[in-house]
Parts: structure tokens; C-alpha cells; sequence
């Protein structure tokens, strides 16, 4: 799945609602380097910025998954945005939210390990897109390369090989070109840190504890940009 609903530098004429699935927004620069930006998910809304002001995209998105939005036509957005004060609101808490998640994110550079940032963005994919296998594992069947995962932990793809290596060495996990698969959730979440594995421990229990295979957890929207 790799249906694109934006493309950068494209006009503006329409906003979405995602009413089911996963997308990823990214940019390419002059020089055809493309970095991941941040996943988006049910209920979330995209293109609002271009909307707002007007300017051709400033990003790509696309489907990770078979996904459906809601089409808002940029003129209509703005009448909202106008006549309803509960619309308005909630778009500038959206804008507001990404903005504060963007600051966390750059201030996690300095101070938080890049191998525990990977631990936690595994971890919330697991929380939202995964399902546990007859074999006990939890897989995620999102098509994620090495170079999206570098561009959301903000880190270089040779980091991010390198960890991913590492453990699928201790057997931590298994990866693939369409899906990976966690085998050692209680290690993760220690690398994580406490705070990764006490909102990751809602989801999925420890490895022992019983779950029907098939089951997952409910996606939320909590992870803004």
C-alpha cells in the first residue's frame, strides 16, 4: 500500500479527515533526500497547514495501510474555521499540539539515547497496529524501511541499522521489508525507559500473560507531531 492522498508542492484546495488506517507524511529536498516527518493516524487531520495559508504542500502523505479520509474543500474548512468557534478551537489545540511534540522531539537529541527513542516508537506502533501471533509474538504489519524509522527518532539510517542489528541478534525481534515482529517486549520496554513501558504495559502484557492470538490493542491518537 503506497497510495499517496498529498503531494508536496502540490496546491491547496482540500483538507482530510483519516477515518481509518495509517499514513506517514514526508518531504524530499532539492537533492531528492526524503525524510519521514511523523505517522498519522484515525482521526487525525492532515493538510490544514497549506489550507490555512495557502502555499503549496510542504509534504507528501501516504497510505501504510488501506486507509479512508474524509475530503474537506479548503474554502469550506475556512467558512468553519469562521462560523464555529469549536472548530477553530480544535484546530489551533492540533497546531498547538504538533508544535510542542516538535520541541519535545528536538529536545530528546541531546538528552534521551537514540536506542531508547527507537524502543518507544516501536513500542507505540506495537500499542497501535499490533496483533499477537499463534507463536506469542507481537507482529506490526506496517511498511516502514530503516530510513523512516530514522527520520522520525531523528537519527541517520546507519544508527538505526545498527540497533535494529543488534537486536535481532539478542532476539528481540524480528523485521522485514512489509512488517516486524517483537519477541521480547519486557527488554524493549527497558530500553525504552520507565515512562515508554509504563504506557506500552496497557496494551500488551508481558510475554507469559494470555491473549488470544488475533487480539490487539485499541489505536489512539495520542502522538502528535
Amino acid at each position: 500500500m503506497s497510495a499517496h492522498l498529498l503531494r508536496q508542492d502540490a496546491p491547496s484546495d482540500h483538507v482530510l479527515v483519516l477515518r481509518s488506517g495509517c499514513v506517514k507524511v514526508y518531504a524530499e529536498t532539492d537533492t531528492g533526500y526524503r525524510v519521514v516527518l511523523a505517522l498519522r493516524n484515525s482521526g487525525d487531520l492532515l493538510g490544514e497547514q497549506a489550507a490555512l495559508d495557502r502555499q503549496p504542500r510542504s509534504a507528501s502523505i501516504s497510505a501504510l495501510m488501506d486507509a479512508e479520509a474524509l475530503i474537506i474543500p479548503a474554502s469550506r474548512f475556512s467558512t468553519l474555521l469562521r462560523t464555529l468557534p469549536t472548530v477553530a478551537y480544535g484546530v489551533q489545540q492540533v497546531l498547538s499540539g504538533r508544535l510542542r511534540e516538535a520541541d519535545r522531539q528536538r529536545a530528546a537529541i541531546g538528552s534521551v539515547p537514540v536506542e531508547a527513542r527507537l524502543a518507544v516508537l516501536v513500542l507505540d506502533l506495537a500499542e497501535r497496529y499490533g496483533r499477537r501471533t499463534a507463536e506469542g509474538k507481537i507482529r506490526i504489519d506496517l511498511p516502514l524501511s530503516q530510513d523512516d524509522l530514522a527520520g522520525l527518532v531523528l537519527s541517520s539510517r546507519r544508527t538505526i541499522s545498527r540497533i535494529l542489528e543488534e537486536w535481532r541478534r539478542e532476539k528481540l525481534l524480528t523485521t522485514g521489508r512489509q512488517a516486524m515482529e517483537l519477541a521480547a517486549l519486557s527488554a524493549l520496554r527497558h530500553r525504552a525507559g520507565a515512562p515508554a513501558a509504563a504506557r506500552s504495559r496497557s496494551a500488551w502484557p508481558e510475554e507469559n500473560s494470555p491473549r488470544r492470538p488475533g487480539d490487539r490493542a485499541a489505536p489512539h491518537t495520542s502522538y502528535p507531531e
